[in-house]
C-alpha cells in the first residue's frame, strides 16, 4: 500500500544535479561578497569582478532546462491569460452592445407600437368627425331639397287648381275652347 503524501511537506526526492551545482556556485559568489575586503573609510567592499561574474554565468549556465523551460510556460501562461482577458472583456463588449440595441430595438418597437395606435386613433376620430359632419351636410340638403320639392308641389297644386274648369256660361267663346268662333282664322270664307 503507497502512502498519500502531504501537499504542505516540502519534496525531499532527488534533487537535479545542474540545479545543485547552480546553487553552490551561488553560494560561493555570496560568500566572497561577504568575505570580501573592505575598502578604507568606505562602506564599499574590494572583490574581484572577473571571478564573480565568472561563477554567477557558471551558475546560471548550471540551471537546468526544466526551470528554464518553467520560466517559459510562466511568460506563457500569462500571455495566453492576457489574451484570454481580452478576448472575453471584447465577448463581454459585444454583448453589451447587442443587449442594448435589443433594448433600444425593443424601446423603439414600444414607442412606434405607441405613436401607431396613436395615430389610428386619431385618424378613427378624424373619420368619425369627417362621417358626421357628411351626415349632417346630407341631411341639411336634404332638407333643403325637401323644402323645395313642398313649395314646387304646392306650386303644381296651385296651378293644377288654377287649370280646372270654372263653371262655364253658355255662349262664352273662353269657356268652350271647340267653338269654332274661336279661332277664327281657322274658318274660310
Amino acid at each position: 500500500m503507497s502512502e498519500q503524501q502531504d501537499p504542505d511537506v516540502a519534496f525531499t526526492g532527488p534533487r537535479n544535479d545542474g540545479l545543485d551545482a547552480s546553487e553552490a556556485l551561488l553560494r560561493r559568489a555570496l560568500s566572497t561578497l561577504e568575505n570580501a575586503r573592505p575598502m578604507p573609510l568606505s562602506a564599499s567592499s574590494m572583490v574581484n569582478s572577473a571571478e564573480l561574474s565568472e561563477m554567477i554565468t557558471d551558475a546560471v549556465e548550471r540551471l537546468p532546462d526544466e526551470l528554464r523551460a518553467a520560466r517559459w510556460l510562466l511568460k506563457e501562461r500569462e500571455e495566453f491569460l492576457a489574451k484570454a482577458r481580452r478576448e472575453s472583456d471584447e465577448i463581454l463588449s459585444v454583448a453589451r452592445r447587442r443587449a442594448e440595441r435589443m433594448v433600444e430595438r425593443t424601446e423603439i418597437a414600444k414607442a412606434a407600437e405607441t405613436r401607431a395606435r396613436r395615430i389610428v386613433d386619431q385618424a378613427e376620430a378624424d373619420a368619425r368627425r369627417v362621417r358626421l359632419q357628411l351626415e349632417d351636410f346630407c341631411d341639411q340638403k336634404l332638407n333643403a331639397f325637401q323644402t323645395l320639392i313642398d313649395r314646387t308641389q304646392s306650386q303644381i297644386d296651385t296651378g293644377r287648381a288654377n287649370l280646372r274648369p270654372v263653371q262655364t256660361v253658355p255662349g262664352d267663346p273662353l269657356a268652350d275652347p271647340d267653338e269654332s268662333t274661336f279661332f277664327d282664322q281657322d274658318t274660310s270664307e
